[in-house]
């Protein structure tokens, strides 16, 4: 009895030492995973993060122009929208970002990080290129357009295939393999171009001026028209084949876990090849687009850079290609308003990738405050505020 009662003072220290230690190590806030949120609030958060973007956007501009900020958002949006050919490039921009957005899709909502978007992309537009040049006076016009869209799918395609072989059988990285075809692409494309010109300019120039043998024909009185439908047909196209075909299932399945995907007998590597077949292929199309329907020609640019910007437009829908609109259509707005704000005020070029950077910044932070949130400990109760 004596020894219990001696060891009871020394286990209460000990406990308040314990509960001491815990109460200073605690943090003061905690990150917590919240539930599936509805979407109303989320988009409203998303809106919010765009909104207050903005306000940043305007107090940048107002530092280096000394200008107001309505004055500065009259000129974004008169770069955007100020005349018929400017809201014509605007759409055609968005269509064709839309496009390769759609194109990496498959992949990454399977997980498999397609960052070679670019490269598919050169590689479609290059034999649409060799079909225009090789082929015109040799078929009919319907034929050419045929051959010109299938041959620049297939080339797309195999693009896209190379680094799916090796990643569905030797577990390869595909992030770097994928990366690392953009130049091999790149390199090619520049060999060819370097081949076409004759002169050894490097530089093609317009395929067929005169004749306009391979071009895409109009559709209705502006030349853009056709690529538009062409992508928004393609948009309503992959989303329901993501959401409702065996097909977009089996790849959400493989996203989520290749264990379960084989539990459940599925081939997962027939996915991986299968999904990356579409990925190119549909990249190659977007190629053979900006050749016949809108470039006609070909050169290293022709892609733009929309490869990599495509990977966040899919990214910040969530895969979902209708939400996909509305990113790309956000981000080619902030260039086109940028680059006007550039050219109106003297600034450099660069300030459209800073502006777009703010944006995209404030978007991407909005998606933490839609998956998680901070809860808060006080000192005295130890009771979690959020």
């Amino acid at each position: 009895m004596e020894n219990n009662q001696s060891n009871a003072p020394a286990d209460a220290v000990s406990e308040a030492v314990i509960a001491n230690e815990k109460a200073i190590h605690e943090p003061l806030f905690h990150v917590v995973k919240r539930d599936a949120m509805p979407w109303y609030k989320s988009w409203g958060i998303r809106i919010a993060a765009v909104v207050l973007a903005m306000l940043v956007v305007a107090l940048f501009g107002f530092v280096l122009t000394k200008n107001d900020p309505i004055a500065i958002y009259r000129v974004m949006i008169d770069g955007a929208f100020g005349t018929e050919n400017r809201i014509w490039s605007l759409l055609l921009d968005t269509a064709l970002l839309l496009g390769v957005a759609l194109a990496v899709t498959p992949a990454f909502k399977m997980r498999f990080w397609n960052i070679g978007a670019e490269g598919q992309v050169l590689m479609g537009g290059l034999i649409c290129a060799a079909c225009m040049l090789k082929l015109g006076d040799k078929m009919s016009t319907g034929l050419l357009l045929l051959v010109m869209v299938v041959a620049s799918m297939l080339a797309g395609a195999i693009w896209g295939l190379i680094p799916a072989f090796f990643k569905a059988y030797w577990n390869a990285n595909e992030t770097l393999f994928t990366l690392m075809m953009n130049y091999i692409a790149t390199s090619i494309v520049s060999c060819y171009c370097y081949i076409w010109s004759g002169g050894g300019s490097g530089r093609v120039g317009i395929i067929n001026r005169k004749t306009k043998i391979g071009w895409l024909p109009n559709l209705g009185s502006h030349t853009q028209t056709l690529n538009i439908v062409i992508i928004l047909v393609l948009t309503v196209i992959l989303f329901i084949y993501l959401r409702y075909s065996k097909h977009g299932y089996e790849i959400s399945v493989v996203g989520e876990s290749e264990n379960t995907a084989r539990y459940i007998g599925i081939n997962v590597k027939k996915v991986i090849l299968r999904t990356m077949l579409l990925s190119g292929a549909l990249c190659g199309l977007i190629g053979m687009l900006l050749v016949s329907g809108t470039n006609h020609t070909v050169a290293t640019s022709t892609a733009g850079g929309r490869g990599f910007t495509a990977i966040m437009v899919s990214w910040l829908a969530k895969f979902n290609p209708l939400y996909m609109i509305l990113t790309s259509f956000l981000i080619v707005f902030l260039q086109k308003g940028s680059k006007e704000i550039s050219t109106i005020f003297g600034l450099n070029d660069a300030i459209g990738d800073i502006v777009s950077g703010i944006v995209i910044f404030f978007v991407i932070g909005s998606e933490f405050f839609i998956n998680y949130k901070l809860m808060l400990r006080t000192k005295k109760s130890g009771k979690e505020e959020k």
